[in-house]
C-alpha cells in the first residue's frame, strides 16, 4: 500500500476577499495510496471539503484558487489539466459521494435514468447494456428490488436508499479514487453502519482508493487505514488510524476524541477543544450512586406529563379514485415525565418520535388519546388556552437556521416571544432580558444587533436556545437539536442544555437518532420502532442490558472509537 495514487504537496488554496487572497488551506502534504482508505476528520471550516474540491478540480474561479503547490494524479498535474481533462478525469478516475443526496440527485429525474446518464457519458456501451450495468450496480450497493428503484423518482425513496444511488452513480466507471464527503452525516445510526461496511466492501472488491471526509472521528476509526486530523485550514497531525486513536499527539486531536459522549463513562461536563486548548479539562464523572439518588428523588414526584394510549393515524389514498390507506405513525404510546427529568426518544426515521413530539406541542393533533399536563388535557384544549400554553412547552429546532426570520436581528427574535406572551413590563426590560440571556447561552451584548447569516451553525443554535428559554418554559422538546453540529460545537451545546436544566428546572424530551448523546444527556430512554414503544428503561441499564433484538441493533450501530 505505499504506491502514491494521489499526491498533495505543499498545496495552499486561498480565497478571493476585498481584493486580496486569503488562505484557507494553508501548505498541505499528504498522499494517498493504491487500494487504500484515507479519513480526513475536521470540523467546519477545515478545509476538509476545499481540499476535495481541489482534487475534483471543481474550485470556484476567482472565489477559490490554489495559488501554491500542486495536486497530483498518477503523476499528473490536475490543477494544469484543460476542462475537457477534468471533465475526462471526473467520473472516470476520481467520483465523488456527497453529504445530501437529495440536493445532488435531480427530483425531476428516476434514480435509475440519473446514473444511465454518467455510463453514457463516459463509456461506449449500447442502450440495453447501459440499463443492465445500472441495475447490476444497484444490487451491488444492496439497493432491495433494483427494478422498483430503477423507476422511482428521488422523493419516492428513503435517505440511505438516495445516498446508494449516489455511491452507484459514483463506482459505475470504476474510478480508481472514490470521494466521499460526509457521506453519512444525515443517516441514523444502522444506516450509517450499512453504509460504512458497503463502502468497505466495494473497496476489497474493486481495490479503488477512498478519501473519507468526516467531521466523526469515532466513524472515521471504523472505516480508515489512516488519518489525518485538519484544523482552521492546516494538517495537525496525521499516522496509521489505530495508533492516533490509541494515542494522539496534537492536542486537538485529543480534544475531538474526547468531546464525543463516552458510553462507558458519565462525565458531569463534557470537555471541549476550548478545555482542551486552555488546559482546563474537568474529567469529574457521576457516579452510579449519585445517579441513583438523584433519580429516586425525581420519581418521587407527581408526573408534569403523561401521555396516555396516543395514536396518530394519517390517511392517503393511491391516485384519484384510489382507496383509502390509513397509516399508524404513533401508535399506542404511554409514559410519564417528571419535572426536571430528561427523557430521551430515539429510534430510526419514521419510527414516529417527531411525530409524538409534534402531538404533544399540540402543533398536530393526536387521533386518540390523552395527553395530560399538570392534570390537564392538552387534546381537549381550545385554540386560545394552547396558545397560552406555548410560553410554557417549547421546542428546540433541529436547524436554526431556518427557523429565524433573516431579516430582524437576533435580538429581536429573542424579544419577539415576550412581548406576544406580555412578559415584562415593557420594552426597555425586554432588552435588558435579552443581553441576560444571551450572556448565559455563551454569546454577548454585541451580538443584539447582528442577523442570522452572521453567526455559525453552533452560535445560531445558542441563539434558537435563547429564544426558547425567553419564555422560561417548563418542557421543552429538543428535536434533532444537536445532530447538525460538529462534536465540539455540539459538546459546547449539550453542557449549556444541561447548566440551564439545572439553573431553571427546565424538563427536556431529547429526541435524537445518536444514541451515545441520548444516552449521555437522558434520565430514562424510550425506543420506538413503527411507531410503537419497543423499550423503556433508565438510560445506563438500558445500553448495558437491552432486551429487546431492536435495540440491541441500535446500539450495536454506535461507532465506537
Amino acid at each position: 500500500m505505499n504506491n502514491p495514487l494521489l499526491h498533495i504537496d505543499h498545496v495552499t488554496i486561498s480565497a478571493r476577499k476585498e481584493g486580496q487572497w486569503i488562505p484557507i488551506v494553508k501548505n498541505s502534504s499528504f498522499t494517498l495510496n493504491q487500494n487504500e482508505i484515507l479519513g480526513i476528520v475536521g470540523e467546519s471550516g477545515s478545509g476538509k471539503s476545499v481540499t476535495s474540491l481541489a482534487v475534483m478540480g471543481l474550485l470556484p474561479k476567482g472565489i477559490l484558487e490554489i495559488t501554491s503547490g500542486k495536486i497530483e494524479f498518477d503523476g499528473k498535474d490536475i490543477s494544469a489539466m484543460s476542462q475537457k481533462e477534468l471533465r475526462n478525469l471526473r467520473g472516470n478516475d476520481i467520483a465523488m459521494i456527497f453529504q445530501e443526496p437529495m440536493s445532488s440527485l435531480n427530483p425531476s429525474l428516476k434514480c435509475g435514468v440519473q446514473v444511465e446518464e454518467i455510463l453514457m457519458e463516459h463509456t461506449s456501451l449500447s442502450k440495453a447494456a447501459i440499463k443492465a450495468t445500472v441495475l447490476s450496480l444497484f444490487e451491488k450497493v444492496k439497493l432491495p428490488n433494483p427494478d422498483k428503484i430503477y423507476n422511482r423518482y428521488p422523493h419516492e425513496i428513503s435517505g440511505g436508499q438516495k445516498q446508494r444511488v449516489m455511491i452507484a452513480m459514483a463506482i459505475g466507471c470504476k474510478p480508481k479514487i472514490l470521494i466521499a464527503d460526509e457521506p453519512t452525516t444525515a443517516l441514523d445510526v444502522t444506516v450509517q453502519k450499512e453504509i460504512i461496511l458497503l463502502l468497505k466492501e466495494l473497496q476489497q472488491e474493486t481495490k479503488m482508493s477512498i478519501l473519507f471526509i468526516s467531521h466523526d472521528l469515532s466513524l472515521v476509526s471504523e472505516i480508515a487505514n489512516r488519518v489525518l486530523v485538519m484544523y482552521r485550514g492546516e494538517i495537525v497531525e496525521q499516522g496509521e488510524s489505530a495508533a492516533i486513536f490509541a494515542n494522539p499527539h496534537n492536542t486537538y486531536t485529543k480534544a475531538l476524541i474526547s468531546s464525543r459522549p463516552s458510553l462507558d463513562v458519565r462525565l458531569k461536563r463534557l470537555p471541549t477543544i476550548k478545555d482542551y486548548l486552555e488546559n482546563t479539562v474537568n474529567t469529574e464523572e457521576v457516579t452510579p450512586q449519585q445517579r441513583e439518588i438523584r433519580l429516586e428523588k425525581l420519581y418521587s414526584q407527581t408526573p408534569l406529563l403523561e401521555v396516555i394510549n396516543v395514536e396518530k393515524e394519517y390517511i392517503s389514498s393511491a391516485g384519484l379514485f384510489g382507496k383509502e390507506i390509513k397509516f399508524k405513525a404513533v401508535d399506542d404510546v404511554s409514559f410519564k415525565i417528571y419535572e426536571g427529568e430528561t427523557l430521551g426518544l430515539v429510534g430510526e426515521s419514521g419510527c414516529g418520535k417527531s411525530t409524538l413530539g409534534n402531538a404533544i406541542l399540540q402543533l398536530d393533533k393526536a387521533t386518540s388519546g390523552s395527553i395530560l399536563y399538570r392534570g390537564v388535557d392538552l387534546t381537549k384544549l381550545s385554540a386560545k388556552e394552547i396558545r397560552e400554553l406555548r410560553k410554557e412547552i417549547q421546542i428546540i429546532f433541529q436547524d436554526p437556521y431556518s427557523s429565524l426570520n433573516p431579516r430582524i436581528t437576533v435580538g429581536k427574535a429573542i424579544m419577539e416571544p415576550m412581548q406576544v406572551h406580555k412578559l415584562h413590563k415593557n420594552d426597555k426590560e425586554r432588552h435588558e432580558k435579552t443581553i441576560e440571556i444571551l450572556n448565559r447561552v455563551g454569546l454577548g451584548e454585541e451580538h443584539f444587533n447582528r442577523y442570522p447569516h452572521e453567526f455559525s451553525g453552533g452560535q445560531r443554535q445558542r441563539i434558537g436556545i435563547a429564544r426558547t428559554i425567553a419564555l422560561q418554559p417548563k418542557l421543552i422538546v429538543c428535536d434533532e437539536s444537536v445532530s447538525a453540529l460538529d462534536i465540539s460545537v455540539q459538546a459546547q451545546v449539550l453542557n449549556l442544555l444541561n447548566e440551564l436544566k439545572e439553573n431553571f428546572g427546565f424538563t427536556y424530551i431529547f429526541i435524537s437518532h445518536d444514541l451515545a448523546v441520548v444516552k449521555y444527556m437522558s434520565d430514562q430512554v424510550l425506543v420506538m420502532n413503527k411507531g410503537k414503544i419497543e423499550e423503556m428503561n433508565e438510560a445506563d441499564a438500558l445500553y448495558a442490558h437491552p432486551q429487546k433484538e431492536y435495540t440491541k441493533k441500535l446500539i450495536d450501530a454506535i461507532p465506537k472509537s
